[in-house]
């Protein structure tokens, strides 16, 4: 179980504003200079705040990263829940959250890249917590699955939602080639037809 951050100032709707400034701060920072180069200095400045405000939100740098990690995940998980029908059954239903989960990618390519070559600085009980969260909205893409395609094992179930998940991250962290050959739009489109090839056949027992 992760403890909860310390922070100094009690008024809860202040100390979210300022985690919310600090989180945006410190992804462009950690973006160019990665978390162990970022100086405590650094990200108070990159946030806007002095270094004695930085540490009226936070214990110590881990803090930023972890809460640029949680951000991260609790507003894709939100975002996807937005558009997330578990009880729906149709394949153009499966179409929307695919299309909806590629577009929020490309939306954070910049934090999903920090997040992603940072975690590994985190504590191992804080690295679990994130993590646990990717299961949550993982989950959610299995049920989806699951809805519009019969006949599919637990294991080809957990296989392709994690094909989807890394698709959709991979459209960010290949940009620099997927992005000159295709549109989002495109991407999109034959990333699902190949998709429902897939489970076409999986339903089938093929």
């Amino acid at each position: 179980m992760v403890k909860p951050i310390d922070s100094s100032i009690k008024d809860e709707k202040l100390i979210e504003k300022r985690r919310e400034e600090l989180q945006k701060g410190a992804v462009s920072l950690f973006k160019q200079k990665g978390f162990h180069r970022a100086t405590t200095r650094e990200i108070a400045k990159a946030a806007g705040f002095s270094i004695g405000t930085l540490y009226e939100y936070i214990r110590k740098k881990e803090d930023v990263l972890f809460l640029v990690c949680d951000a991260i995940y609790d507003e894709v998980k939100a975002r996807m829940e937005a558009v997330i029908d578990t009880k729906e059954t149709s394949e153009v239903a499966l179409h929307q959250v695919v299309k909806s989960y590629f577009e929020l990618m490309d939306d954070m390519q910049d934090e999903v890249l920090v997040l992603y070559q940072e975690l590994k600085a985190l504590p191992k009980d804080a690295q679990e917590y994130v993590l646990g969260k990717e299961k949550e909205m993982l989950q959610l893409l299995e049920r989806v699955i699951q809805n519009s395609y019969n006949g599919l094992t637990n294991q080809q179930l957990s296989l392709i939602s994690n094909n989807i998940f890394i698709q959709g991250q991979m459209w960010g962290f290949r940009r620099w080639i997927l992005q000159k050959e295709f549109s989002l739009k495109q991407y999109t489109d034959l990333q699902f037809t190949l998709l429902k090839s897939q489970l076409s056949q999986l339903s089938r027992g093929g």
